[in-house]
């Protein structure tokens, strides 16, 4: 179970699933802050729009005028660096012979020590202003490992942004620029947005310039990214390569959603994108901006949709719901009474109609109330009184990082992967079984914790003097912590030591 101390996910698309995001992926490391900023002031109109009898004036001219200089150009460079280079050919795995070809070994990247210079990335996305002193949204793909961010203006001004967080969950970032009395988008109540409203997307495509495109909304609750927390609103109007952060706006000029990704064979329009709608979009904004991280609901459970196949061998009535297939002992879900088969029908008060909508329900809960859920519990039905968690930056059903929280450095050892020390990783290592901790599976070869010389197969015994036995403790001892200097006990074959890892400096 590998536990990576840094938000290290890359967004993997399935198939023809395309970011509309002009350049690369990237991870937020060098322009994250981890000051607390006040909490943002937005506007919000959350009326429906009229539906009645509604007739085209001819023109959205008067909506675009109004709405255009909220939407900015983003211009995103990532310095040159060195990354490892591809996996060898396993015959070239015997030193000998890798001496005879030249090719040089250093245990440390796990690929033979090769490394490559990757030179200068750019990328090219769009943003949203949210609020009169600069903040503004747009997409983590758009900004995810950017080191200089350049932000273009209505009026062709150009100013350099700061990260102030980023959820890789949501595919969500804030940046600000230092600015004032700024054109701020005004938030519609995307809850209420319907197929068949007219919307526009407004963004910099290519990097041609501003465009506006127009179209309906052809679906809503869509889940296609396969991200944790995906409701997207998908609409026909003309998303493409660089309109990734950008505007999906009613017919009023209100923000509905933040275009984020298109599904196409060509890698160009096609007629389906997708935007994350407004109400997510905003929520995430204030957690970040606030905390620097965004805090979700947490049950500890793993659960799917249920299929006629299931609803056949589970004797239900109805294909509505989520199946609990596993619940993590001593979380929530546990201590509550919640069941391997249990069918969760009701959360909250609100209908469960599938996995994915009582995951998002769950995810808007705030840490500490107690909610009731309905289930199914051999065909019986059951009410349970839950007390939601927060959910871990681990997941402990998979051991995958969740991408809790921004990219912003929160934590420390950066750049580091643990495991739990088993009896696997004592072969593999040759560990003696009186030596306890955290084993380290890899290290980020710009980290400050390579700096200091960590390496895979370390054991990290002790960090700042506390004992840790397992991969969670660690995560969590590098949590929110008092400093950015980090004391470790090491244990390798070459004995016992104490390592301070330094992350008060730039990595290289």
């Amino acid at each position: 179970m590998k536990h990576p101390f840094r938000n290290r996910r890359a967004l993997t698309l399935a198939g023809v699933l395309t970011l509309a995001a002009g350049g690369l992926t990237w991870s937020v490391t060098a322009l994250a802050e981890s000051v607390v900023h006040p909490k943002v002031a937005v506007k919000v109109d959350d009326q429906s729009i009229a539906r009645e009898n509604f007739s085209e004036s001819g023109s959205y001219a008067p909506v675009v005028k109004r709405v255009s200089p909220s939407v900015v150009k983003v211009e995103v460079t990532e310095r040159a660096k060195d990354v490892p280079a591809p996996d060898l050919p396993p015959f070239l795995s015997d030193p000998a012979l890798r001496q005879f070809f030249g090719i040089p070994f250093d245990g440390n990247s796990g690929r033979g020590g090769r490394m490559l210079r990757q030179p200068p990335q750019e990328g090219l996305g769009s943003g949203v202003i949210v609020s009169t002193d600069g903040y503004i949204l747009t997409n983590n793909h758009v900004v995810h490992d950017a080191d200089v961010i350049k932000v273009t203006l209505g009026d062709q001004r150009e100013l350099t942004a700061k990260v102030v967080g980023t959820d890789p969950q949501s595919d969500l970032a804030v940046i600000k620029v230092d600015a004032k009395d700024l054109p701020a988008i005004t938030f519609a109540d995307s809850a209420r947005v319907e197929v068949g409203d007219h919307v526009l997307a407004i963004g910099n495509p290519f990097g041609i310039g501003q465009t506006v495109t127009g179209g309906m909304v052809s679906a809503v609750g869509r889940a296609t990214l396969g991200l944790d927390y995906e409701d997207f609103i998908q609409t026909d109007a003309a998303i493409n390569p660089g309109n990734s952060g950008g505007a999906l706006v009613d017919v009023k000029g209100r923000l509905v959603g933040i275009n984020t990704a298109i599904l196409s064979r060509s890698g160009g329009f096609q007629g389906i994108g997708f935007a994350i709608p407004s109400d997510l979009a905003r929520s995430v904004m204030q957690q970040l901006v606030e905390t620097g991280k965004v805090v979700r609901g947490y049950l500890g459970v793993a659960i799917q949709d249920i299929n006629p196949e299931l609803a056949d061998a589970f004797k239900l009535k109805e294909h509505s719901g989520a199946l609990v297939a596993e619940v993590v002992p001593g979380a929530p879900a546990a201590k509550a009474g919640l069941k391997t088969g249990d069918v969760v029908t009701e959360f909250g008060g609100e209908k469960v109609v599938d996995s994915r909508r009582l995951k998002l329900a769950v995810a808007d809960i705030r840490p500490g109330k107690e909610v009731t859920a309905k289930v199914l519990r051999d065909g019986k039905p059951v009410e349970l009184k839950i007390t939601v968690g927060e959910a871990p930056r681990k997941n402990p059903l998979t051991g995958s990082d969740n991408g809790q929280g921004s990219s912003s450095d929160q934590g420390t050892l950066n750049g580091v992967g643990v495991a739990d020390l088993d009896q696997r990783m004592r072969q593999e290592f040759d560990i003696p079984t009186k030596i306890q901790g955290v084993i380290i599976t890899e290290v980020d070869p710009n980290s400050a914790s390579a700096k200091a010389g960590l390496q895979p197969g370390d054991v990290i015994q002790e960090i700042n003097h506390q004992p840790v036995r397992t991969a969670e403790e660690a995560v969590k001892m590098t949590e929110d912590p008092a400093s950015k200097k980090t004391l470790l006990r090491i244990w390798n074959r070459r004995g016992i030591r104490f390592v301070v890892v330094d992350e008060t400096q730039p990595s290289s």
